[in-house]
């Protein structure tokens, strides 16, 4: 037990160095006020209004003016990939889901590796499997969701489809602390030795 303590301990300040917060823990006399912004110095962001069912449609409805709505949910297209939208006012939470494939044949490894994925590279979108299929999805809390992280989750979870088999990424950011800069590592070395024999 003593050893796992260690080792995720280990791996999270690896990760954690990498976003540097163990710098920026690390101030002169080691008192909050080193290390967090005085909260008067900080600009007010600007309110926007609780995401609602109507807000989010009036959005997806400016990314694609034939997108369909059943009930909570909204299907729409960015890029020929479809997205399906379903919000949940009472439980005030959302999801935002591209199929990305059949669930069957699916090995051990795959999983594996859509698992260490959803840890460092997918971002705030993941891959999960339900009714038989692969998705990349999103889910989030609905009326805090600003106009900008609902586009981010768009695309993010696009990206997640897209790159299915090849970097498995929700953009551009990875988390140190994962296996997938490893991994990613580990293939530019089989590429560089696949081009010196060529």
């Amino acid at each position: 037990m003593a050893f796992l303590r260690k080792t995720f301990l280990a791996a999270l300040l690896a990760g954690m160095a990498v976003f540097g917060w163990a710098h920026a823990q690390s101030s002169d006399n080691g008192s909050d006020a080193d290390v967090l912004p005085d909260a008067e110095a900080l600009p007010e962001a600007p309110l926007e209004p609780p995401m609602t069912l109507l807000r989010m449609a009036e959005i997806i409805r400016a990314i694609d003016p034939e997108a369909q709505p059943a009930g909570n949910a909204i299907q729409f297209t960015i890029d020929d990939i479809p997205i399906v939208v379903i919000a949940d006012p009472v439980a005030d939470r959302m999801r935002a889901m591209v199929p990305i494939r059949s669930a069957d044949g699916l090995d051990a490894s795959e999983l594996m590796r859509l698992m260490q994925a959803n840890f460092d590279s997918a971002l705030d979108a993941r891959y999960a499997v339900a009714q038989g299929r692969l998705w990349g999805v999103f889910i989030h809390p609905l009326s805090p969701l600003e106009k900008d992280q609902l586009l981010s989750a768009f695309v993010q979870t696009i990206n997640v489809a897209r790159t299915y088999g090849q970097t498995y990424s929700g953009g551009a950011t990875v988390f140190g602390g994962g296996d997938s800069n490893g991994i990613y590592r580990e293939l530019l070395k089989e590429l560089q030795e696949l081009g010196e024999e060529i």
